[in-house]
């Protein structure tokens, strides 16, 4: 741990979507996904050590949904302790995937892993400054009408600190998400800016999981910063154009002796490649193995497939489509799925 007397750094990730196509007992032998979940989340952890980071958060959905087999959450929960013991203190906020609560367990209880239980202020001493991390579990309700009274049921204005961080895992006006950058304004489920209280150094917030900073106040000198790290590996084709990571954010003595948020830094993690492949009207079944052939040779081998189609394309065509052919014609290494419609039904389908 750093021990710095006027310098706090922090890594901050969020939506690691844990143990997401990683089944315990697969009835098919062929590439999973969840292993590059895993990879990148470890690669984050590997870096807080590596650079002595005073702190690590993670905003929330540390897990892909509420119930997960139970050798996942021990895989999971012993690469936390094995991180802990470097005496790093992690501070995690359960998100709405995991029904706003973590899978229980002994390993939970070590003094340096901390998981928001309801809204409460965490206090530390870390780099010669008092620290408190205010939060509370996501809201999945109207976090909208209850959010000033869940800020306030953090008792963060008791809580003495140098450097002041509100912790979310919430949708928050302003945010971006998808390829046609669609903005949150309004709902139930948007917190308004001009509900942030300012006392804060900064909000750090998982769920949206495009990384973007928005400035709230901007008319103000020092307007107060919302972080979104984003999710740390492609959970869907909305975020194929999107590069994954996490940040690093660096606090400091200002020389009036108060503290400051100095430095932002968003670092990429490794993410495959994600391929819309439209199926071209003109296709015939007989067709499906040439176009197989070229789509092997032109996509890069570790690609993460989509195939498309419209009504053109007849049944037939699709029906050739098989998970097993394209097991066949395709690069081992590649995952490839259908996207919704494709075989008639409204619902996408994976197939590797």
């Amino acid at each position: 741990m750093s021990s710095r007397s006027s310098s706090l750094r922090l890594l901050f990730l969020a939506d690691t979507h844990l143990g997401f196509d990683q089944p315990v007992r697969p009835r098919v032998e062929r590439r999973r996904r969840g292993p590059d979940f895993l990879a990148n989340f470890r690669r984050a952890l590997a870096d807080a050590v590596d650079q002595q980071m005073d702190l690590v958060l993670h905003g929330g959905d540390l897990f892909f949904r509420s119930k997960v087999p139970a050798a996942i959450v021990d895989q999971i929960y012993e690469e936390l302790l094995a991180f802990a013991e470097h005496g790093i203190p992690l501070v995690i906020v359960p998100g709405n995937h995991e029904r706003s609560r973590l899978p229980t367990s002994l390993f939970l209880q070590h003094p340096n892993i901390h998981v928001f239980g309801g809204p409460e202020t965490l206090r530390f001493d870390l780099g010669g400054a008092r620290v408190a991390l205010s939060g509370f579990p996501s809201v999945r309700g109207n976090i909208r009408a209850d959010f000033g009274q869940l800020v306030a049921a953090t008792g963060w204005e008791d809580s003495p600190a140098d450097v002041r961080l509100l912790c979310l895992h919430q949708t928050i006006e302003g945010a971006t998400v998808g390829p046609a950058g669609y903005t949150f304004r309004n709902g139930h489920d948007v917190i308004r800016q001009r509900d942030l209280p300012r006392a804060f150094h900064a909000v750090l917030a998982g769920h949206i999981h495009r990384h973007q900073v928005l400035e709230v106040g901007q008319e103000r000198e020092c307007p107060l910063p919302v972080i979104y790290p984003g999710s740390t590996e492609r959970t869907s084709f909305t975020e194929a154009d999107e590069t994954k990571g996490y940040c690093e954010l660096a606090f400091g003595e200002t020389s009036e002796g108060g503290w400051a948020l100095e430095r932002t830094e968003f670092v990429p993690l490794p993410a495959r490649p994600m391929v819309t492949v439209d199926l071209p009207a003109e296709l015939t079944p007989a067709g499906v193995g040439g176009f197989l052939d070229v789509v092997a040779r032109e996509v890069p081998p570790d690609a993460i497939l989509r195939f498309i189609c419209s009504e053109a394309v007849s049944p037939e065509t699709r029906r050739a489509f098989g998970s097993a052919r394209l097991a066949d014609r395709l690069p081992p290494e590649m995952n490839f799925q259908f996207g919704t419609g494709f075989f008639g039904d409204r619902r996408a389908r994976t197939g590797t």
